[in-house]
């Protein structure tokens, strides 16, 4: 990508089922199209009309099918380049002009089913969400109404994703509960770069797991690396406890507290430090890695000037982290502690005192360096208010 080039927004899966329902069904009725179009974002002021190309199609008695293939602009999103198909066929005709036509909206392979409460869509349905469900119905209709086909039948609608399965495997689906294949997702039918959004909605939907199954604390992560340490340590928590919030941490904190769930705050020394420092966005575009709350820490943990400026010296945050590591059991002088507390104190300030807050501080083996929060007392870190 040319350096200073404005990201390039893209299309969800939802928009993308919409416009394969909408293309399989003007084949059905009128065995002509090679595009579909779409307003886009989705009953939002400043629509517009959008053309996705239809590819694969086909055709026998009384049914159609094709597909689209997801451009998801420059958002690394892994559904890109997957094709999603519609197949539309008549189920019962002998009711045509005694009401309207009755649409029955499936998931077919390659698309997710819901297997635990709490996401938008009941347990048992596919994993096509509601926003989704509108879309797809509401072009199937504007079909077969200009084509004079506004009442009576049913029509069976299959949404499908040929590599969808395979796909779900790099995503969090299985987590949540949705097995066998992908969520057709969107809200407006445009997709953002950097998939921020899909993220914290991502973290949104496992909450709403949490909850609805019962439980009244999670596990935040930062990364697989930090979850696999809390998984191994709060071993009798269930899969629906843990949630990974990546950069995204004030947004996860902000979640989790307006559901009530207390929160374990699981992470590693270079995430940590940032947090420490006010940052909730710790990806390296939001946040830096400020070497003054470092140099505070070793300071305030009796190190002498001459090892803080060593310390400082450091490339990264994980070069500071061995240094202190080397130095062996004790070593750190209660560097690891006062982190791990200032980081509960930031976010119980940031939660407002609403839900308890604890945090894990785990090193790159995924050994648990320090502990503070509810039922734990470390001993006071010099120079760190507790």
């Amino acid at each position: 990508m040319a350096k200073g080039r404005a990201l390039r927004s893209g299309y969800s899966t939802g928009a993308c089922a919409a416009a394969a329902a909408q293309g399989a069904t003007r084949l059905l009725v009128s065995s002509t199209g090679s595009e579909a179009s779409l307003e886009l974002p989705w009953r939002r002021p400043g629509a517009r009309s959008v053309a996705f190309a239809l590819v694969h199609p086909e055709q026998g008695p009384g049914w159609a099918a094709c597909g689209v293939v997801k451009d998801a602009g420059d958002d690394p999103d892994v559904t890109d380049k997957l094709e999603i198909r519609a197949r539309v066929e008549w189920q019962d005709a002998s009711d045509a002009g005694k009401g309207p036509v009755e649409i029955v909206l499936e998931g077919g392979p390659g698309v997710g089913r819901v297997t635990k409460p709490g996401l938008a869509v009941a347990v048992g349905e596919p994993a096509i969400n509601p926003v989704p469900r509108e879309m797809i119905h509401a072009a199937v209709t504007a079909v077969l109404a200009s084509a004079g086909h506004a009442s009576g039948g049913t029509l069976r609608v299959e949404i499908s994703v040929p590599a969808g399965a395979e796909t779900a495997r790099k995503t969090l689906n299985a987590r949540l509960g949705i097995l066998g294949g992908i969520s057709i997702l969107g809200t407006t039918g445009v997709v953002i770069p950097m998939s921020a959004d899909a993220w914290r909605a991502t973290i949104d939907a496992g909450l709403d797991v949490a909850r609805a199954a019962g439980l009244s604390r999670v596990v935040l992560s930062h990364g697989r690396s930090s979850e696999a340490a809390a998984e191994a340590l709060f071993s009798e928590l269930p899969e629906e406890a843990f949630i990974l919030m990546g950069d995204h941490v004030g947004h996860a904190l902000d979640a989790a507290a307006a559901r009530g769930l207390e929160i374990l705050l699981a992470g590693q020394f270079a995430k940590f430090c940032k947090v420490s420092a006010g940052f909730f966005e710790t990806h390296v575009k939001d946040s830096t890695l400020r070497m003054g709350v470092v140099a505070e820490l070793l300071r305030g943990a009796g190190f002498p000037p001459d090892q803080v400026a060593a310390a400082l010296a450091a490339n990264t945050a994980r070069e500071v982290f061995q240094w202190l590591a080397d130095r062996g059991a004790g070593g750190d002088r209660g560097v690891f502690t006062g982190l791990t507390r200032a980081v509960a104190r930031v976010a119980g300030q940031r939660v407002a005192g609403a839900v308890s807050v604890e945090t894990l501080l785990f090193d790159y083996q995924k050994q648990l360096l320090a502990r503070c929060g509810p039922g734990t007392r470390p001993p006071p870190a010099p120079g760190i208010e507790p």
